[in-house]
């Protein structure tokens, strides 16, 4: 049985492509005090910020891995099926991670070093939430009681039953 035209031409192919590590190690081996080009750079710690009073809907790790699965069938449920829940919701990721600048304002999630877009930045994924969506918090959070809020501070009770009757704390 002969070898097919296509089959030497494929066979030497894979061959080089286990040989040319050899090589590559075997050249590199004489030149070790020349670095590759870009191995120098360091990529900053994504930051932290999270909100004092209140912990988030899942354990750090679980969002870690997992926040875009939430994000996108909060947006499923809320866009296609008119659920409308606050657990899962940008605006409530917003809310708890969002930083204050010194004199004490928001500053947008996904400005420079903020948290949004320190951990894109460091993931290199491209973030265009806020392109459509909010960056600064723009109502209270109703995922905690009010009376450990330092964001409800200065609301009278009725705002704040209005505010909790919305959807009620998550359980």
């Amino acid at each position: 049985m002969s070898p097919t035209p296509l089959a030497r031409p494929v066979f030497a192919f894979l061959l080089s492509l286990l040989l040319l590590p050899l090589a590559a190690t075997a050249a590199g081996d004489e030149q070790e005090t020349e670095s590759l080009p870009f191995s120098s750079l360091s990529f900053p710690e994504p930051e932290t910020h999270f909100s004092a009073t209140q912990k988030c809907v899942q354990p750090v790790e679980e969002m870690r891995k997992n926040h875009m699965k939430y994000i996108l069938h909060q947006r499923d449920e809320t866009v296609h099926e008119g659920i409308r829940t606050r657990r899962y919701s940008l605006e409530e990721c917003v809310n708890c991670h969002t930083a204050k600048g010194d004199k004490g304002e928001y500053i947008a999630v996904n400005g420079p070093d903020q948290f949004c877009s320190s951990c894109h930045s460091y993931a290199a994924v491209n973030i265009d939430c806020f392109e459509c969506h909010a960056t600064k918090p723009v109502r209270p959070s109703t995922l905690h009681t009010p009376s450990i809020s330092s964001v409800h501070q200065g609301l009278d009770n009725a705002t704040l039953k209005q505010l909790m009757a919305f959807e009620g704390p998550a359980k």
